[in-house]
């Protein structure tokens, strides 16, 4: 309404306190909900959370890492599946910790799938590998599990870096730090075992 001021001074009756008056025949006439929205209730609207077509977290600048973020997953799969085999093969004082990592591994790889779809709005299938796992003796095991742990650590951390999303690259940062939890697990293990 152009004799109303969109800024009214302290003390003056605002336009918000003048409106009901104005709804009321609106509202009795069952016009309500179809009625058009004036400026400055669009503006109002258009400030409430997740309102905005590109949010400031799982945006477009996450949208740039999906090819990393599904290879993420697909890794995180493959570590899980392998943990669960190394388990059932390990001496008995390791295999719950393995369990648990493998474990940690599925959750990792449950967060991505939930960001990938807070940024695309799709779900992502991922590929999941049938082929059968050679396991080779216990400590090489142990060994290239550190290195994979490890590298994983340094990637997350890397792809953390390589983001402007603020969520995103604290999720990665976590995950790098499990990652590198992982790899200390796997070295105190080989300690263990190669005092033996």
């Amino acid at each position: 309404a152009p004799t109303l001021e969109p800024y009214p001074s302290p003390g003056r009756e605002s336009a918000v306190q003048q409106e009901p008056a104005e709804a009321a025949p609106q509202a009795e006439t069952g016009q309500m909900f179809g009625a058009a929205l004036t400026p400055a209730q669009v503006r109002q609207e258009s400030t409430l959370p997740g309102a905005e077509r590109n949010p400031c977290c799982m945006g477009s600048a996450a949208a740039e890492m999906l090819e990393v973020l599904t290879g993420f997953v697909e890794g995180e799969l493959a570590d899980q599946r392998y943990y669960q085999t190394l388990a059932r093969q390990a001496p008995a004082w390791a295999r719950q910790q393995l369990r648990d990592i493998a474990a940690d591994e599925g959750s990792h790889a449950r967060r991505l799938l939930a960001v990938y779809f807070l940024i695309t709005g799709e779900c992502y299938r991922p590929i999941i590998s049938c082929d059968r796992i050679y396991l080779p003796g216990w400590c090489a095991a142990l060994r290239e599990r550190y290195h994979e742990e490890a590298c994983g650590g340094l990637n997350y951390a890397r792809a953390a870096e390589g983001t402007t999303d603020p969520c995103l690259a604290r999720l990665l940062n976590e995950l790098s730090a499990d990652e590198y939890r992982h790899a200390d697990t796997m070295m105190r293990m080989l300690e263990r075992s190669l005092r033996r």
